[in-house]
């Protein structure tokens, strides 16, 4: 499962956002800190080839892949040292794939803004800063513990130890660490202290309605993001919270009168997928249709293992057909008659889309 947590200073729109993309129900008012506890929303994820590939194999049940959002208290400057709430719930994120950042990119004297004004690229810094100081003291007290190890002469602690300098040298100078240069092994041990600026980004700019286009402050967003090579979504909370009053006829006819094709949510979690490089492969039968979730390059035995450690270690062979040939000859039965059904090895790279069967033996 996809995790994302969700940050921001406080009323950014990031509760009306997370109730929207949940439909969780939580306080959601304009004052800071009405989030004091982590909130946790499991979603579907939108896939509209998931219910064509039910449709044609007479599928009884349908399982979309999912997505687990957490949505923390608003963070302010000064959060890694104590103040505000913020800081108390940054552990719930740390086991996390990425981070969804909440950025304010509308005017709206009824809302206040912790910091008196309208400035995404300042709210930007203040999170990135409370997030590297949290990120300092966990490198600390890791390089505190990793050091004692290493005079023993402990080869893998002294590479732990000289790793974690870097993390600190790295921090110090303001980087976030998603920045640092890093080969394979280095990013299995960084990986292990779930270091917070070294999670991908993904910024939501949140808009008012007619805040779509020739908005300067998502031009600030996306300018930033680029230079960090990270990833721009922007969305209205307030036309998500509106959808949720619809039914699924009104809700096409809201989202085309507002000029937009999909909601939110769709946007965000294909936001994501791209940010990490994810994919999607199906499982198809009569009894079930069924979403999984890969990462790009993953081959037909780790894609196995996604369902069962079982079909990864006994794993014979994979037959397979491509969603565009399974449209095209709506389904299983056509695509075969038409050759596109093949039989795939233990190096073959599943492709997204992919209408999967697994052989295996244990």
């Amino acid at each position: 499962m996809l995790k994302c947590g969700i940050v921001g200073l406080p009323n950014v729109g990031k509760s009306t956002l997370f109730n929207a993309l949940t439909n969780a129900n939580i306080p959601a008012s304009n004052y800071p800190f009405c989030t004091i506890e982590p909130n946790v929303g499991i979603v579907p994820v939108p896939d509209e080839r998931l219910q064509q590939v039910a449709q044609w194999a007479k599928s009884k049940t349908i399982i979309p892949a999912t997505t687990q959002l957490v949505d923390i208290a608003g963070l302010v400057s000064g959060a890694a040292k104590g103040e505000g709430l913020g800081n108390q719930f940054l552990a719930n994120i740390r086991n996390t794939q990425a981070i969804v950042q909440v950025v304010r990119c509308f005017e709206d004297d009824n809302v206040v803004h912790v910091a008196g004004k309208v400035d995404p690229l300042a709210d930007i810094e203040v999170i990135h800063t409370e997030l590297a100081l949290a990120d300092l003291t966990s490198a600390e007290k890791a390089l505190l513990k990793t050091s004692k190890e290493a005079r023993s002469g402990n080869k893998q602690a002294l590479k732990t130890q000289a790793l974690l300098e870097q993390v600190r040298s790295h921090l110090d100078a303001g980087y976030a660490l998603r920045t640092l240069q890093l080969d394979s092994r280095e990013e299995e041990i960084l990986n292990l202290y779930q270091f917070l600026t070294a999670k991908p980004t993904l910024y939501v700019a949140n808009v008012a309605e007619d805040g779509f286009k020739e908005n300067p402050y998502v031009d600030q967003v996306r300018a930033y993001a680029e230079a960090e090579g990270a990833a721009v979504v922007v969305i209205c909370a307030a036309i998500e919270a509106e959808l949720l009053t619809l039914d699924q006829s009104e809700q096409i006819e809201f989202l085309e009168s507002m000029g937009l094709n999909e909601p939110g949510l769709n946007r965000l979690i294909q936001g994501s997928y791209q940010l990490l490089g994810l994919e999607t492969f199906f499982t198809v039968g009569p009894k079930e249709a069924r979403a999984w979730t890969i990462c790009r390059g993953a081959t037909a035995p780790e894609a196995a293992g996604v369902i069962h450690s079982d079909f990864q270690r006994g794993f014979i062979g994979a037959e397979v057909i491509s969603f565009s040939d399974y449209q095209s000859y709506q389904g299983e039965q056509g695509a075969k008659e038409a050759g596109k059904w093949r039989l795939e090895g233990r190096e073959y790279v599943v492709q997204d889309g992919d209408i999967i069967l697994f052989r295996f033996n244990v």
